[in-house]
């Protein structure tokens, strides 16, 4: 009878999965080979991927004065010195000791993975990528939402669109998904231009509007006199300034991504993979630039604009919301300059979003599939570009594309990371024992902690949409890993010389395992371990076998490499040891592996674990252990789908 042959897969499937790894569908005959090593990155001048950060970090100059003003009214100025004092002097540190602690662009949050293990670690971590999620996210609606408020308020297309804003912000974002399904190169070359014409009309409207203030000095005057009427005094503005802080906090992001471009800087020529000297050099660099030129930027735009735009145009409705600068670029460089302007703003926070979107491509699969909690397809780009665009239609939807609405929720996932971050080079320090350091991160870390809570206290859309995505992230990881529980999760295998000459020696007879569970190891143990097998399994006295015993080390993780030591016990017993996250996985990765080694069939022996099935099934999901035969066979069976060649599960 002819074999059926399964039909291929779809030319739209195949589209839409190119690229993903096929290591966990494939009914493997042999374990996974070890990944191949990366290839040598040459990289990029730190001022260049500056400019790949900076198209985060620089386009929130689009609304940040506007959110500002609305934020501290008259104020605005001293608020954001004091915004400027804590980048300057909280951020822009605990940044660039996560360079030197996390020099590979894991950031802050690889640097708390260390710090804790088993299930605690990992639903850690996952909190922590929801919040990522939500900055990530709200960047994209967020900027598209201020893209095209500079697109509808443009004098030129006022009438057109003044109505259109929610289509316009969808369009965007569908166009970014668009050119990531097509197939997205990260162009630090794009950024560059981008960011270099960015940055020098914004000194043009920069210098125009202080020229104004200069030579209208009843400007300055009466800014004064109303603060003044207004707050009191000094300590009494300062006091205020600090209260609406938390208000202003969209002014710090840029730096995770800062971080997480870090793999792009050029090195020296006498780095190495595990201390990049060069590179920790050059992302100090880019980190500290890029802070100083928009702290520059913050003070001098938030002065003219709260200065020369009334209060009235800062309001919903108003004609410089969430587009002060482009306000003052029409209204004193023209309205040809202030198109030029509006273009650039809107190629720039477009491309922001589409940084966010590389960043959440490159976040995800970093955690979720190392921990067994990501379907096989969230391997590939495409269908996550679908889920991601999706999403941030959604939140589009919800927030109606205004951008005040979303700036609180924005600020909550850049705080927290801020705080994370802070928190893990505090304790970074301390471990080091550096003290100094350890007190000074420490204050830093009070001060983001309670920004962070003042802005979910006044501002709890932020937590929410963070605490929808951390819950849906726990939950399809969990259903992701429960789908996987059985698949063989051993990556690589090594065995030492006496664990080699073991299967060597056997595999001239007929291949017999023991699976035991150590208790105290002495003869009586093995002894009447051997017994037992002998009478259940009804085995000639001369059979010979050799025992497999297997210790949990974290059982929270999923893919591992696995060392097989062997030794001789009491003279006469012969012991491979083996130590997983999972004894089933475990014994079956070494099953398959002697195998394929010696061409022959082993066979393994089990007792049947006594308690309720269930219970044991939660044991072997959250612990690694548990029901083990039956667990054992049907990873082999996963792995290995023609029963011939599969090796033979005995339990009595």
């Amino acid at each position: 009878m002819a074999s059926t042959e399964p039909a291929p897969p779809s030319r739209l499937r195949a589209w839409m999965l190119e690229g993903l790894s096929d290591m966990g569908k494939t009914k493997g005959r042999q374990l996974p080979r070890p990944a191949e090593p990366a290839p040598v990155h040459k990289g990029q001048r730190w001022w260049r991927v500056m400019c790949l950060t900076g198209v985060d970090y620089f386009s929130t100059l689009g609304y940040q004065p506007g959110i500002a003003a609305l934020a501290a009214g008259l104020l605005s100025p001293v608020a954001t010195v004091v915004l400027v004092i804590v980048t300057l002097a909280g951020a822009l540190p605990v940044y660039r000791r996560v360079a030197e602690e996390s020099p590979h662009g894991e950031g802050s949050i690889a640097m708390l993975e260390r710090l804790l293990s088993f299930w605690k670690g990992k639903l850690f971590v996952l909190t922590l990528l929801g919040f990522a999620a939500t900055d990530f996210l709200i960047t994209i609606t967020l900027s598209a939402a201020d893209a095209s408020t500079h697109l509808v308020e443009n004098p030129h297309l006022n009438d057109a669109l003044h109505d259109k804003q929610m289509v316009i912000t969808l369009f965007l974002v569908a166009l970014l998904g668009a050119v990531f399904l097509k197939g997205f190169l990260e162009a630090i070359g794009v950024a560059v231009v981008l960011v270099g014409i960015y940055l020098a009309l914004n000194v043009v409207v920069a210098v125009s509007g202080l020229w104004e203030v200069i030579t209208h000095e009843h400007l300055v005057t009466d800014w004064t006199t109303a603060l003044t009427a207004e707050h009191g005094n000094v300590l009494a503005m300062i006091g205020v300034s600090l209260l609406v802080f938390p208000k202003l906090a969209l002014g710090l992001s840029g730096f995770e991504t800062g971080v997480a471009v870090m793999p792009h800087v050029e090195g020296e020529a006498s780095d190495t993979e595990e201390k990049p000297t060069g590179r920790i050099r050059g992302a100090k660099k880019l980190l500290t630039t890029a802070a100083v030129i928009m702290s520059v930027f913050l003070i001098v735009t938030s002065f003219i604009t709260t200065v020369l735009i009334p209060p009235k145009e800062f309001q919903p409705g108003g004609q410089a919301n969430g587009r002060a600068l482009a306000y003052l670029a029409h209204e004193y460089l023209g309205n040809a300059f202030g198109t030029v302007y509006d273009v650039s703003t809107i190629a720039i926070l477009w491309f922001a979003g589409a940084s966010a979107m590389a960043g959440l491509l490159n976040l995800m699969p970093r955690y979720l599939p190392r921990y067994g909690m990501a379907p096989h397809w969230a391997r590939a780009v495409r269908p996550m570009v679908i889920v991601f665009t999706l999403i941030a239609f959604l939140v589009t939807w919800i927030f109606d594309a205004d951008v005040d609405a979303q700036g609180g929720a924005y600020a909550t996932g850049v705080l927290v990371l801020i705080s994370s971050a802070a928190i893990a080079v505090t304790i970074a320090a301390h471990k080091a024992g550096q003290k100094h350091w350890t007190i000074g991160f420490a204050v830093i870390s009070a001060v983001f902690l309670y920004t962070t809570v003042v802005n979910v206290i006044e501002r709890p859309d932020g937590v929410k949409i963070g605490a929808c995505f951390i819950a849906g992230i726990i939950l399809v990881s969990l259903l992701s890993r429960l789908a996987r529980a059985f698949e063989l999760r051993v990556t690589s295998m090594t065995m030492d010389d006496m664990a080699e000459r073991f299967v060597r020696d056997i595999a001239s007879r007929r291949i017999r395992f023991i699976a035991n569970e150590p208790d105290k190891r002495d003869v009586a143990e093995y002894r009447e371990k051997i017994e037992q097998i002998r009478a259940d399994h009804d085995l000639p006295a001369q059979e010979d076998f050799v025992f497999l015993e297997v210790t949990v080390g974290d059982p929270s993780e999923f893919e591992s490499v696995m060392t097989v030591r062997g030794e001789v016990l009491h003279g006469r017993y012969r012991v491979l040891t083996l130590e997983s996250a999972s004894i089933p996985n475990a014994l079956a990765a070494l099953l398959l592996y002697v195998r394929d080694t010696t061409d022959r069939i082993p066979h393994i022996y089990f007792e049947w674990t006594e308690g309720n099935p269930f219970t044991n099934f939660l044991r072997f999901f959250l612990f690694g252990q548990g029901e083990v035969a039956p667990v054992t066979r049907e990873v082999l069976r996963e792995a290995e789908p023609d029963r011939a060649r599969r090796p033979r599960v005995h339990v009595g």
